[in-house]
């Protein structure tokens, strides 16, 4: 059967057949849910929809869904008239943020505005830029302030690796996150791949810059008395400072100080160590009123499994040292282990021209009956850099952040999903106009 006909078929509501060999691709996880009995029916994963709704779909795409910040002052922030707006405010106070699950699984947030960032990997001058053009920080270098009011933020994960302030990005957005409660606001942060593969003591992506903040990072919290709270919150207060500190006193980076970079890093991030603990807060799936954020995907499996024991499985392998035979507990392997895992899986934001139509086509019918089958609207993800910014896949179901923002990544321009009554779009800066003797410079 060709791609057309398959379409066809699809949005006549009727039941496209799908030859056995043409599943060879999907994960054996996948398989019921895409083709049971070689059948997409069977499998549940059809319902009937119509070519005009595709057609409004693409076109709120290339009409509706990208558009310029909010208007702002000169100082950066939120001009009055749409702040009142863009944080939920207006017509009286606003209904209490509701949490549920620990760590937490679902949240109600309403009137609220959401705004995502993808994967910071180690970056913080790029992480505070995409914060500002959030509108959730203030635009000060050296201040730490939150501007955001009741917006509430998403970091959808892979802080970690590939840079050399990632202690500083996680203490920063737990400031930020103390902020916000008190006006109402919240901050949350969604654990990937990198967050699992440093707590197992895979160190494979970190850059030596990486290990000296974790040796940087020690020293202060001995100096300060051991009180992790007070030092963890206002690291990213006088990172820099220390960072020039210690490189005027240490210049080289020899077999002696690699050492000790490893032996801090991993009496950190170790299952039951400190920064351990911290990611134990954060989940790898989290609802959000009607949208779902997760770092790779979430698929139809991970729903059967139950997203909450996912949550809780993981945190409980973070927080547990395997020292204690009581506590001993095994890697959560459907969320953090094989391509078709929460925090691994590229099923949506893998690069539409590497695959198929009829790949897309069954990603589309797998997203759509994932967000169904957990009551949510749309999905975003991160984890795999988008060459073109942040887009939206699966019709419009799944919208893909990760722009490779950090250095050690694309090194692109910070770009923010914004949602305001569910309707999102993306926050970017408008591209750097340039002369034709710049333009030649680059040739």
């Amino acid at each position: 059967m060709d791609m057309d006909s398959l379409a066809a078929q699809f949005y006549s509501g009727s039941s496209p057949q799908l030859p056995a060999s043409s599943l060879a691709c999907y994960p054996p996880s996948l398989l019921p849910f895409v083709a049971r009995s070689s059948s997409l029916q069977t499998a549940g994963l059809v319902r009937p929809s119509s070519a005009s709704s595709g057609a409004m779909a693409a076109l709120s795409l290339r009409l509706g869904f990208v558009a310029p910040p909010y208007p702002r002052t000169s100082s950066g922030r939120f001009a009055p008239s749409c702040r009142a707006v863009a944080s939920g405010g207006g017509g009286g106070p606003p209904r209490p943020i509701t949490v549920a699950g620990d760590p937490p699984t679902v949240v109600s947030a309403p009137g609220r505005r959401i705004v995502a960032i993808g994967d910071a990997h180690g970056d913080l001058s790029q992480t505070r830029a995409a914060l500002v053009l959030a509108g959730v920080l203030s635009a000060e270098s050296d201040g730490h302030v939150w501007t955001g009011g009741r917006t509430v933020l998403v970091q959808v994960g892979d802080i970690l690796d590939r840079g050399e302030d990632e202690i500083a990005i996680l203490s920063l957005l737990s400031s930020l996150s103390v902020q916000a409660k008190s006006q109402g606001g919240a901050v949350f942060q969604v654990n990937g791949n990198h967050e699992t593969m440093n707590v197992e003591g895979d160190f494979r992506y970190v850059y030596p810059g990486g290990f000296d903040e974790c040796i940087r990072f020690l020293e202060y919290l001995d100096e300060c008395d051991e009180n992790w709270d007070d030092a963890f919150l206002n690291w990213v207060n006088v990172t820099e400072r220390r960072k020039k500190e210690y490189r005027a006193s240490r210049r080289s980076w020899n077999f002696v100080k690699n050492q000790k970079g490893f032996a801090a890093r991993s009496s950190l991030f170790k299952r039951g160590g400190p920064l351990a603990c911290e990611l134990a807060r954060h989940p790898v799936v989290l609802k959000i009123n009607d949208w779902i954020f997760c770092h790779g995907g979430l698929l139809p499996h991970h729903v059967e499994y139950g997203i909450e024991r996912m949550n809780i499985e993981v945190s409980t392998w973070m927080k547990s040292s395997g020292e204690d035979s009581d506590h001993e507990t095994d890697i959560p392997f459907i969320a953090t282990r094989g391509y078709d895992s929460v925090v691994w899986s590229r099923m949506y934001s893998q690069d539409s021209a590497e695959r198929t139509r009829r790949a897309l086509l069954l990603s589309s019918i797998i997203a759509e009956e994932t967000l169904k089958s957990v009551g949510a609207k749309g999905m975003v993800v991160g984890h795999t850099p988008q060459i073109r910014g942040v887009n939206c896949k699966c019709d419009g179901k799944v919208w893909c952040i990760d722009v490779g923002m950090s250095y050690g990544v694309l090194y692109s321009r910070p770009e923010v999903l914004e949602i305001v009554n569910d309707r999102p779009r993306v926050l970017k800066k408008r591209r750097d106009s340039y002369d034709e003797m710049e333009v030649l410079d680059y040739l």
